[in-house]
């Protein structure tokens, strides 16, 4: 049975605007005194730099990390290509390029090349918690009762709080994990965000932000 091909109309658009946005840098570069292969290469640079930051700004917000580095970066590629698309409508002379458009296009590459190297660089979310060994157990105390007074009319005690055994490493991997908290949102972190980043049980956090504090 023959398959029928029915072309998508939302990516035909997206490739013909594609089309035209790459076109128009082109000719925007070539004006700005950048011939040859550079005219072509820096059309490929912008569309790079907006699908790089996109692609780490989805990543980070899944994570549930700050996305500011991502947005600026997504903007500043994003005014690029708007800028080429808007010069190129007639409002620009391109026989006659303004000298601080020169500077701009000729300044891209090593913005673009900054822009690509902290996006794929900058840090992630620090990996799987090493496992956490079981809480010591807890030693039982005899209560001992006077003469005439029945075992089960004594006050009862109020329940004892297990000690619990916090590994050097887990402790070390908690101070990074604070510090990059402390940098990121100037405050300290709370035992629920460090049980949520270490993947603890709650009275293990609190016992390592007893000791970070």
């Amino acid at each position: 049975m023959t398959r029928l091909v029915r072309p998508d109309a939302v990516l035909v658009q997206a490739v013909i605007a594609g089309a035209l946005s790459f076109a128009h840098l082109h000719d925007l570069a070539e004006a700005a005194g950048q011939d040859g292969w550079k005219a072509w290469a820096y059309p490929v640079s912008v569309d790079l730099l907006l699908v790089a930051a996109w692609h780490r700004l989805r990543s980070l917000r899944d994570a549930g990390e700050p996305a500011r580095s991502a947005w600026s970066w997504f903007a500043v590629a994003l005014a690029a290509s708007l800028g080429a698309n808007v010069a190129t409508a007639g409002l620009l002379d391109l026989r006659d390029v303004p000298d601080w458009l020169r500077i701009l296009v000729a300044g891209w590459p090593a913005l673009a090349f900054l822009g690509g190297t902290l996006l794929v660089h900058r840090p992630t979310s620090p990996s799987a918690p090493e496992p956490v060994p079981d809480p010591a157990p807890v030693p039982v105390v005899e209560r001992e009762t006077e003469p005439g007074v029945q075992a089960d009319e004594l006050p009862a005690l109020p329940a004892p709080v297990p000690a619990l055994t916090v590994p050097p490493a887990l402790v070390a991997h908690a101070r990074k994990i604070a510090a990059d908290h402390r940098t990121r949102t100037g405050s300290e972190i709370d035992a629920e965000t460090l049980r949520a980043r270490l993947g603890v049980p709650s009275l293990m956090a609190e016992a390592i932000a007893a000791q970070l504090a």
